[in-house]
């Protein structure tokens, strides 16, 4: 018997969310994303409305496995300071285990300032103690579980993903992979991917591993398949998900829901599909489970708000499946 369902591995961080709804959005060419907001450099600037929330792909998706009723624990690191003492106070609330939370002496708690406007949000990220956590700080022998859930992990931090799916293949635990920029550049990603039971990416993502666009689906999951032994999902932000097992690809588009924000629907997608597979072990499952929980968290604030728990009764979106 197994100690933990899952134990999350990856950053934390103090989630401040502000509204400034009454800003007009400029659409521009100079913007990455075509539209932006702007704010008088000098100036004083009033807000609708300031909320405070913990994120991080790490413990939101550990609050999604927590909801669903998993034994659960955090592996990272925060800093020493206010708000790493309030993360580690709030998973203890969610039930969440922080046995294996790193308290850094030497940076900050990561930290992210949301800003919405119109109809989305721009968030600003200083990414702090979350780097910290090296090698000698995880505590290899503690790690009983069922699955490994590795969120992104970046800078130094993102050359332990090989040093924690090696572990997780020769104790026998499942690996899920959402693999963020850093981890993308390994040079070793591509044999990282190879031990995986479980990748998960956006579109973007899937483009940047394969070198393919994104609108190539079939292209891209087949040399995704190649690459990964398991099962492959690419999220699509509003237009849903694809899935790959490698025999079948499984398309499913999102439920109709209220957005208010999109802070953490990859991680309730990612967690919720993890949850569906602990459950159930079938891939149509955990698709309607990962949708599901998705659709609740877009229709809160904040990355922990609005989850799926155990014994929730939810709508399913529709799947086609077909052969790859």
């Amino acid at each position: 018997m197994r100690k933990f369902d899952v134990i999350t591995f990856g950053s934390a961080t103090w989630d401040i969310f502000v509204s400034a709804e009454k800003r007009r959005v400029f659409k521009s060419k100079k913007f990455l994303t075509g539209r932006g907001v702007c704010f008088g450099l000098g100036s004083k600037a009033d807000l609708e409305d300031i909320n405070f929330s913990t994120g991080g792909g790490a413990t939101n998706t550990a609050a999604t496995f927590s909801s669903q009723g998993f034994a659960v624990a955090y592996c990272g690191a925060v800093g020493d300071d206010l708000a790493g003492q309030e993360i580690v106070e709030r998973l203890n609330k969610l039930k969440i285990n922080t046995d294996f939370v790193k308290i850094a002496a030497k940076a900050p708690t990561n930290h992210s300032l949301v800003i919405n406007a119109g109809s989305d949000r721009t968030i600003l990220v200083y990414k702090g103690a979350s780097e910290e956590l090296g090698r000698k700080d995880i505590p290899w022998g503690k790690l009983d579980a069922k699955w490994i859930y590795i969120a992104p992990l970046s800078g130094r931090q993102a050359g332990l993903t090989e040093n924690i799916v090696n572990f997780a293949r020769v104790n026998g635990i499942s690996v899920a992979l959402n693999p963020g920029n850093f981890q993308l550049k390994l040079k070793n990603i591509k044999r990282i991917i190879s031990k995986v039971d479980v990748l998960i990416l956006n579109k973007e993502e899937a483009s940047i591993l394969t070198g393919l666009d994104y609108k190539e689906e079939k292209k891209i999951f087949r040399a995704i398949d190649k690459m990964c032994p398991g099962i492959a999902i690419m999220t699509k932000g509003a237009l849903g998900a694809v899935i790959s097992d490698g025999v079948y690809l499984y398309k499913a588009g999102v439920l109709k829901t209220k957005v208010v924000d999109r802070t953490g629907a990859g991680d309730s997608f990612a967690s919720g599909f993890v949850s569906g597979l602990l459950k159930n072990g079938d891939t149509v499952s955990a698709i309607e489970l990962a949708m599901a929980n998705s659709s609740a968290c877009l229709s809160q604030r904040g990355a922990k708000e609005g989850l799926l728990k155990k014994n929730d009764q939810f709508k399913k979106v529709r799947i086609s499946k077909r052969k790859l």
